[in-house]
Protein backbone atom coordinates (compact mmCIF):
# COMPACT_ATOMS: atom_id res chain seq x y z
CA UNK A 1 0.00 0.00 0.00
CA UNK A 2 1.12 3.44 -0.97
CA UNK A 3 1.39 5.81 1.76
CA UNK A 4 -1.05 9.07 1.96
CA UNK A 5 0.30 11.67 -0.01
CA UNK A 6 0.14 14.06 3.00
CA UNK A 7 2.01 15.37 6.02
CA UNK A 8 -0.61 16.45 8.89
CA UNK A 9 -0.67 17.32 12.58
CA UNK A 10 -2.72 16.67 15.60
CA UNK A 11 -4.17 18.92 18.05
CA UNK A 12 -2.62 18.51 21.39
CA UNK A 13 0.07 17.02 23.58
CA UNK A 14 -1.50 13.64 22.43
CA UNK A 15 -3.67 11.88 19.90
CA UNK A 16 -7.89 11.93 20.23
CA UNK A 17 -9.22 8.34 19.37
CA UNK A 18 -10.71 10.51 16.26
CA UNK A 19 -7.07 11.66 15.25
CA UNK A 20 -6.05 8.18 15.37
CA UNK A 21 -8.96 6.62 13.09
CA UNK A 22 -8.12 9.33 10.55
CA UNK A 23 -4.75 8.69 10.16
CA UNK A 24 -5.30 5.14 10.36
CA UNK A 25 -7.61 5.45 7.63
CA UNK A 26 -5.92 7.72 5.37
CA UNK A 27 -2.03 6.38 6.30
CA UNK A 28 -0.42 10.19 6.03
CA UNK A 29 3.90 9.61 4.60
CA UNK A 30 4.48 11.65 8.06
CA UNK A 31 3.47 14.20 10.86
CA UNK A 32 4.75 17.25 11.82
CA UNK A 33 5.21 18.85 15.09
CA UNK A 34 4.05 22.56 16.72
CA UNK A 35 5.06 24.20 19.66
CA UNK A 36 1.00 23.14 21.68
CA UNK A 37 2.18 19.83 20.90
CA UNK A 38 5.12 19.78 23.45
CA UNK A 39 4.65 19.74 27.01
CA UNK A 40 7.60 17.55 28.48
CA UNK A 41 10.44 14.98 27.13
CA UNK A 42 8.52 11.72 27.75
CA UNK A 43 4.94 13.54 26.15
CA UNK A 44 6.73 14.32 22.99
CA UNK A 45 8.58 11.05 23.12
CA UNK A 46 4.88 9.09 23.79
CA UNK A 47 3.32 11.24 21.05
CA UNK A 48 5.64 10.48 18.39
CA UNK A 49 4.85 6.48 19.65
CA UNK A 50 0.88 7.55 18.65
CA UNK A 51 1.79 8.80 15.23
CA UNK A 52 3.98 5.49 14.71
CA UNK A 53 1.51 3.19 16.29
CA UNK A 54 -1.41 5.06 14.23
CA UNK A 55 -0.08 4.50 10.63
CA UNK A 56 1.55 0.89 12.06
CA UNK A 57 5.22 2.03 10.72
CA UNK A 58 8.52 3.82 11.11
CA UNK A 59 6.64 6.93 9.45
CA UNK A 60 8.62 10.21 9.58
CA UNK A 61 7.79 12.77 11.86
CA UNK A 62 9.30 16.29 11.19
CA UNK A 63 9.50 19.72 12.62
CA UNK A 64 10.78 23.20 12.53
CA UNK A 65 13.51 23.78 14.69
CA UNK A 66 15.90 26.64 13.00
CA UNK A 67 16.56 27.68 16.05
CA UNK A 68 15.85 31.74 16.86
CA UNK A 69 12.23 32.56 16.15
CA UNK A 70 11.08 29.04 14.54
CA UNK A 71 11.79 26.79 17.16
CA UNK A 72 9.40 24.74 18.44
CA UNK A 73 11.50 22.91 20.80
CA UNK A 74 12.45 25.36 24.11
CA UNK A 75 14.29 25.25 26.87
CA UNK A 76 14.40 22.72 29.23
CA UNK A 77 14.26 20.57 26.21
CA UNK A 78 16.22 22.53 23.63
CA UNK A 79 18.93 25.07 23.57
CA UNK A 80 17.95 28.33 23.23
CA UNK A 81 19.33 29.45 19.44
CA UNK A 82 20.33 32.57 17.70
CA UNK A 83 18.89 33.53 14.49
CA UNK A 84 20.27 31.49 11.74
CA UNK A 85 21.66 34.80 10.22
CA UNK A 86 22.95 36.28 13.53
CA UNK A 87 25.24 33.31 14.28
CA UNK A 88 26.09 33.02 10.72
CA UNK A 89 27.35 36.98 10.96
CA UNK A 90 28.90 35.79 14.57
CA UNK A 91 30.94 32.91 13.73
CA UNK A 92 32.75 35.22 10.89
CA UNK A 93 35.08 32.59 9.16
CA UNK A 94 34.25 29.69 11.19
CA UNK A 95 31.15 30.09 10.09
CA UNK A 96 30.44 26.16 8.04
CA UNK A 97 31.70 24.53 11.20
CA UNK A 98 29.84 26.14 13.79
CA UNK A 99 26.39 25.83 11.46
CA UNK A 100 27.42 22.33 11.45
CA UNK A 101 27.53 22.11 15.35
CA UNK A 102 24.68 23.83 16.07
CA UNK A 103 22.49 21.38 13.76
CA UNK A 104 24.30 18.61 15.13
CA UNK A 105 23.27 19.71 18.47
CA UNK A 106 19.59 20.11 16.95
CA UNK A 107 19.58 16.54 15.78
CA UNK A 108 20.83 15.39 18.86
CA UNK A 109 17.96 17.19 20.84
CA UNK A 110 15.65 15.94 18.01
CA UNK A 111 16.56 12.00 17.44
CA UNK A 112 16.58 11.83 21.48
CA UNK A 113 12.64 12.62 21.47
CA UNK A 114 11.78 10.46 18.67
CA UNK A 115 11.81 13.12 15.81
CA UNK A 116 13.76 11.84 12.65
CA UNK A 117 13.32 15.29 10.55
CA UNK A 118 13.74 18.80 10.59
CA UNK A 119 12.53 21.26 8.09
CA UNK A 120 16.03 23.08 7.54
CA UNK A 121 18.43 24.10 5.91
CA UNK A 122 17.23 27.13 4.49
CA UNK A 123 19.04 27.87 1.10
CA UNK A 124 17.02 31.47 0.46
CA UNK A 125 19.36 34.35 -0.50
CA UNK A 126 18.68 37.60 2.12
CA UNK A 127 18.40 40.71 0.18
CA UNK A 128 17.82 43.97 1.72
CA UNK A 129 14.10 43.72 0.95
CA UNK A 130 13.64 40.24 1.84
CA UNK A 131 10.79 40.18 3.84
CA UNK A 132 11.05 40.30 8.28
CA UNK A 133 9.52 37.09 8.55
CA UNK A 134 11.84 34.93 6.78
CA UNK A 135 15.33 37.17 6.61
CA UNK A 136 17.26 36.58 9.70
CA UNK A 137 16.31 32.64 9.30
CA UNK A 138 18.36 33.08 6.07
CA UNK A 139 22.40 32.41 6.15
CA UNK A 140 23.78 35.32 3.72
CA UNK A 141 23.25 36.51 0.49
CA UNK A 142 26.00 35.23 -1.19
CA UNK A 143 25.15 32.07 -3.50
CA UNK A 144 28.41 29.94 -3.13
CA UNK A 145 28.24 30.65 0.81
CA UNK A 146 24.63 30.30 1.55
CA UNK A 147 24.94 26.81 -0.56
CA UNK A 148 28.06 25.82 1.70
CA UNK A 149 26.25 26.60 5.09
CA UNK A 150 22.96 25.19 4.18
CA UNK A 151 25.61 21.63 2.98
CA UNK A 152 26.96 21.69 6.74
CA UNK A 153 23.80 22.14 8.14
CA UNK A 154 21.98 19.07 5.79
CA UNK A 155 24.99 17.23 6.73
CA UNK A 156 24.75 17.95 10.41
CA UNK A 157 20.99 16.55 10.30
CA UNK A 158 22.23 12.97 8.80
CA UNK A 159 24.93 12.47 10.70
CA UNK A 160 22.43 12.81 13.81
CA UNK A 161 19.91 10.15 12.31
CA UNK A 162 17.37 12.83 11.44
CA UNK A 163 16.76 13.69 7.42
CA UNK A 164 16.91 17.47 6.40
CA UNK A 165 14.30 19.40 4.48
CA UNK A 166 15.62 21.88 1.71
CA UNK A 167 13.62 25.11 2.08
CA UNK A 168 11.89 26.93 0.27
CA UNK A 169 12.70 25.45 -3.78
CA UNK A 170 13.44 27.12 -5.51
CA UNK A 171 13.92 30.32 -3.34
CA UNK A 172 12.23 32.74 -1.33
CA UNK A 173 14.47 35.44 -0.71
CA UNK A 174 13.61 38.18 -2.76
CA UNK A 175 9.57 37.87 -1.46
CA UNK A 176 8.48 41.47 0.29
CA UNK A 177 5.54 39.87 1.94
CA UNK A 178 4.90 37.15 4.12
CA UNK A 179 3.47 34.45 2.35
CA UNK A 180 1.57 33.30 5.73
CA UNK A 181 -0.68 36.00 4.89
CA UNK A 182 0.00 37.19 1.27
CA UNK A 183 1.26 36.33 -2.08
CA UNK A 184 4.45 37.67 -3.13
CA UNK A 185 5.75 38.57 -6.83
CA UNK A 186 8.96 38.36 -7.47
CA UNK A 187 9.44 40.61 -10.84
CA UNK A 188 13.72 39.80 -10.88
CA UNK A 189 13.90 38.39 -14.35
CA UNK A 190 14.45 34.83 -14.79
CA UNK A 191 18.07 35.17 -15.92
CA UNK A 192 19.07 36.72 -12.81
CA UNK A 193 17.27 33.99 -10.85
CA UNK A 194 18.52 31.04 -12.30
CA UNK A 195 21.82 32.46 -11.88
CA UNK A 196 21.75 33.49 -8.23
CA UNK A 197 18.34 32.36 -6.09
CA UNK A 198 18.31 28.93 -8.05
CA UNK A 199 21.75 27.86 -8.05
CA UNK A 200 21.82 27.75 -4.33
CA UNK A 201 19.70 25.26 -4.40
CA UNK A 202 21.35 23.62 -7.69
CA UNK A 203 23.74 22.96 -5.51
CA UNK A 204 21.82 21.15 -2.75
CA UNK A 205 19.91 18.95 -4.96
CA UNK A 206 21.05 15.80 -4.10
CA UNK A 207 19.20 16.17 -0.72
CA UNK A 208 16.31 13.88 0.29
CA UNK A 209 13.39 16.16 0.79
CA UNK A 210 12.75 19.47 -0.06
CA UNK A 211 9.77 21.97 0.38
CA UNK A 212 8.30 24.23 -2.19
CA UNK A 213 7.75 28.28 -2.07
CA UNK A 214 4.92 30.43 -2.16
CA UNK A 215 5.39 33.02 -4.47
CA UNK A 216 4.75 33.99 -7.30
CA UNK A 217 7.68 34.38 -10.51
CA UNK A 218 6.49 37.15 -12.56
CA UNK A 219 9.25 36.19 -15.12
CA UNK A 220 8.48 32.15 -15.20
CA UNK A 221 4.90 31.63 -14.41
CA UNK A 222 1.33 33.53 -13.26
CA UNK A 223 0.37 30.79 -10.96
CA UNK A 224 2.42 30.23 -7.37
CA UNK A 225 5.15 28.35 -7.50
CA UNK A 226 3.69 25.51 -5.36
CA UNK A 227 1.12 24.99 -8.04
CA UNK A 228 2.60 26.11 -11.20
CA UNK A 229 3.38 22.80 -13.49
CA UNK A 230 5.93 24.97 -15.04
CA UNK A 231 7.68 26.16 -11.50
CA UNK A 232 7.90 22.28 -11.16
CA UNK A 233 9.22 21.28 -14.08
CA UNK A 234 12.08 23.80 -13.62
CA UNK A 235 12.80 22.68 -10.01
CA UNK A 236 13.14 19.03 -11.43
CA UNK A 237 15.13 19.31 -14.41
CA UNK A 238 16.55 23.41 -14.26
CA UNK A 239 17.67 22.78 -10.78
CA UNK A 240 17.89 19.04 -10.97
CA UNK A 241 16.45 18.18 -7.78
CA UNK A 242 14.87 14.58 -7.68
CA UNK A 243 14.23 14.60 -3.77
CA UNK A 244 10.82 14.42 -2.40
CA UNK A 245 9.17 17.26 -2.36
CA UNK A 246 6.51 18.72 0.05
CA UNK A 247 4.48 21.76 -0.26
CA UNK A 248 4.45 24.66 2.46
CA UNK A 249 1.70 24.57 4.50
CA UNK A 250 -1.23 24.31 2.13
CA UNK A 251 -3.14 26.33 4.41
CA UNK A 252 -0.97 29.82 4.54
CA UNK A 253 -2.77 32.71 3.37
CA UNK A 254 -0.44 33.18 -0.17
CA UNK A 255 -2.89 30.84 -1.38
CA UNK A 256 -6.37 30.71 -2.09
CA UNK A 257 -9.07 28.59 -2.62
CA UNK A 258 -10.91 25.13 -1.24
CA UNK A 259 -8.01 22.56 0.59
CA UNK A 260 -9.24 19.84 -1.96
CA UNK A 261 -8.58 22.27 -5.10
CA UNK A 262 -5.24 23.26 -3.20
CA UNK A 263 -3.84 20.18 -2.91
CA UNK A 264 -5.24 18.69 -6.10
CA UNK A 265 -3.64 21.14 -8.40
CA UNK A 266 -0.30 20.87 -5.96
CA UNK A 267 -0.18 17.42 -6.50
CA UNK A 268 -1.18 17.85 -10.71
CA UNK A 269 1.49 20.78 -10.59
CA UNK A 270 4.17 17.83 -9.69
CA UNK A 271 4.85 18.34 -6.11
CA UNK A 272 4.59 14.71 -4.07
CA UNK A 273 3.38 15.88 -0.56
CA UNK A 274 0.86 18.15 0.81
CA UNK A 275 1.55 19.48 3.76
CA UNK A 276 -1.12 20.64 6.10
CA UNK A 277 -0.83 22.74 9.43
CA UNK A 278 -3.21 24.41 12.12
CA UNK A 279 -6.43 23.58 11.14
CA UNK A 280 -9.30 22.07 12.22
CA UNK A 281 -10.06 17.98 12.10
CA UNK A 282 -12.03 18.38 9.30
CA UNK A 283 -9.40 19.99 7.01
CA UNK A 284 -6.82 17.74 7.94
CA UNK A 285 -9.23 14.90 6.95
CA UNK A 286 -10.41 17.04 3.83
CA UNK A 287 -6.51 17.64 2.83
CA UNK A 288 -5.74 13.70 2.97
CA UNK A 289 -8.58 13.01 1.19
CA UNK A 290 -8.07 14.77 -1.63
CA UNK A 291 -4.46 14.02 -1.81
CA UNK A 292 -5.21 10.20 -2.08
CA UNK A 293 -2.11 8.03 -2.34
CA UNK A 294 1.29 9.06 -3.51
CA UNK A 295 1.85 8.70 -7.27
CA UNK A 296 4.49 5.97 -8.21
CA UNK A 297 7.18 8.32 -8.53
CA UNK A 298 6.39 10.03 -4.92
CA UNK A 299 6.48 6.79 -3.07
CA UNK A 300 10.44 5.91 -4.92
CA UNK A 301 11.15 9.12 -3.94
CA UNK A 302 9.69 8.60 -0.39
CA UNK A 303 11.54 5.29 -0.08
CA UNK A 304 14.25 6.93 -0.81
CA UNK A 305 14.30 9.33 1.37
CA UNK A 306 13.39 6.85 4.30
CA UNK A 307 16.53 5.11 3.20
CA UNK A 308 18.91 7.76 4.25
CA UNK A 309 17.88 7.67 7.66
CA UNK A 310 20.36 6.10 9.56
CA UNK A 311 21.68 5.48 13.19
CA UNK A 312 23.24 8.82 14.67
CA UNK A 313 26.85 8.88 15.09
CA UNK A 314 28.27 9.53 18.16
CA UNK A 315 28.40 13.03 19.67
CA UNK A 316 30.40 14.34 22.35
CA UNK A 317 27.75 17.18 23.56
CA UNK A 318 30.25 19.19 25.93
CA UNK A 319 32.89 18.88 23.58
CA UNK A 320 30.61 20.19 20.75
CA UNK A 321 29.39 23.01 23.40
CA UNK A 322 32.66 23.71 23.90
CA UNK A 323 33.99 23.99 20.27
CA UNK A 324 30.86 25.96 19.32
CA UNK A 325 31.29 28.93 21.80
CA UNK A 326 35.05 28.81 20.71
CA UNK A 327 34.44 29.16 17.62
CA UNK A 328 31.99 31.95 18.27
CA UNK A 329 33.43 33.86 21.17
CA UNK A 330 30.86 32.33 23.50
CA UNK A 331 28.12 34.08 21.90
CA UNK A 332 26.39 31.45 20.84
CA UNK A 333 22.83 31.05 22.56
CA UNK A 334 20.30 33.32 23.05
CA UNK A 335 19.62 34.36 26.39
Amino acid sequence: MRFGATILDAEGLRLTTEEKALFRDVNPFGFILFARNVESADQVRALCADFREAVDRDCLITIDQEGGRVQRLRQPLAREWLPPLEHVERAGAAAERAMYLRYRLIAHELHDLGIDSNCAPMADLAQAETHPFLRNRCYGSNTEVVAGLARATAQAHLDGGVLPVLKHIPGHGRATQDSHYDLPHVTLDAKTLDQSDFEAFRQLNDLPMGMTAHLVYNAIDAAPATLSPVVMDLIRNQIGFDGLIMTDDISMKALSGSLTDLSQSALAAGCDVILHCNGSFAERAETARAAGEMSEIAQERAERALAMRQTPQPLDTDAADAELSALMGGQVYDG
